[in-house]
């Protein structure tokens, strides 16, 4: 059993920044790869970034690459998203998420789900 909780979101002004987290439980929190992702109104679920269980790896989506940074601190069991630079459609909710395979770098297909934050970006 895995729990993810998300925090941080709220409303900004584009070109503003925020700075989400999620906060996990459960058994060996630093062996699993971690992710973003995000989903807009009428929009399907998508892929943000991730971050290999060493915190080596880091992949983003193109639309974000060069303003979101994806970080995590095993020692809190924590893992946070950076975003600078944001953009109205930018605007979703955004979920963190546990990979359901041990010790991947890249790849992720998750097996835990947080509620989800969301973020609004005004014009």
């Amino acid at each position: 059993q895995v729990q993810l909780v998300e925090s941080g979101g709220g409303l900004v002004q584009a070109g503003g920044s925020l700075r989400l987290a999620c906060a996990a439980s459960g058994r060996t929190f630093s062996n699993y790869a971690m992710g973003w992702f995000r989903q807009a109104p009428g929009k399907e679920r998508g892929f943000v970034a991730t971050i290999s269980w060493t915190g080596v790896t880091k992949t983003y989506a193109d639309s974000v690459k060069g303003r979101f940074t994806i970080s995590r601190d095993n020692a809190k069991n924590t893992v946070y998203l950076q975003m600078n630079s944001l953009k109205p459609e930018d605007t979703a909710v955004y979920y963190c998420a546990a990979d359901g395979v041990p010790f991947r770098s890249a790849t992720i297909q998750p097996a835990s789900w947080g509620q989800g934050t969301q973020v609004t970006v005004s014009s």
